[in-house]
């Protein structure tokens, strides 16, 4: 039982934008987690200082790097839909 292209794929004109964004986001992300683990290396003894609520600094900066995770997740989602939507239909043209 054959469906099938479920999509017909062409050529992706935003791929190199798409690439050098994604690149960016590794390095920032990668210098925020080298603080998280600066921090955990040489002032260690402040990963137990209380900072928000009841919570300890690394346990407030282990779950601030999970939500920026995901919030770069989400906004490298968005740019790249708008640069596949905008260099797409301009190459349709």
């Amino acid at each position: 039982m054959h469906h099938g292209e479920a999509v017909k794929l062409g050529v992706d004109h935003a791929q190199r934008k798409k690439a050098k964004l994604g690149v960016w986001f590794f390095f920032l992300y990668s210098l925020v987690y080298a603080i998280f683990v600066a921090i955990g290396v040489f002032y260690y003894e402040n990963m137990g200082n209380i900072v928000l609520g009841n919570q300890n600094l690394a346990v407030v900066f282990g779950f601030g790097l999970i939500i920026f995770a995901v919030l770069l997740g989400l906004l490298y989602n968005w740019m790249c839909t708008r640069y596949e939507n905008k260099m797409n239909k301009e190459e349709q043209k």
